[in-house]
């Protein structure tokens, strides 16, 4: 079995869709008050569900990572510029890690986005 899918939850659907439209320059492929799936151009689905619908419950929202290789150093840092400029919350800025170039950002429900480059 291949992971082909992840699947956030979410506390406010219309926020987490605009923050995610925008962040992923992608509209929902499906959509509804409390779901929105998106298809990345690799695949990958990727989907956000209203949290107050699951079951069984989830309890623990933001609790997770959501990682953007990227090629180089360079698009690491244009794309946590470009991220701060739309008011993505960076918590870590820009930095070397033992892997290479790295940032992370947070979602509106304090997921973890990590754009990074692997260089080492």
């Amino acid at each position: 079995m291949t992971p082909s899918y992840i699947l956030l939850y979410v506390a406010d659907m219309p926020a987490s869709r605009a923050f995610y439209d925008a962040l992923l320059g992608l509209e929902p492929v499906e959509g509804a008050p409390t779901f929105s799936l998106y298809v990345l151009p690799n695949g990958l689905k990727f989907g956000l569900w209203t949290k107050d619908g699951v079951i069984p419950a989830a309890t623990a929202p933001g609790g997770s990572e959501v990682g953007f290789p990227l090629g180089s150093d360079a698009e690491v840092d244009a794309v946590a510029e470009n991220w701060a400029a739309q008011g993505v919350e960076i918590i870590q800025p820009p930095a070397e890690a033992d892997f290479g170039r790295t940032f992370t950002a947070v979602d509106p429900d304090g997921h973890r986005l990590r754009v990074f480059h692997v260089s080492r």
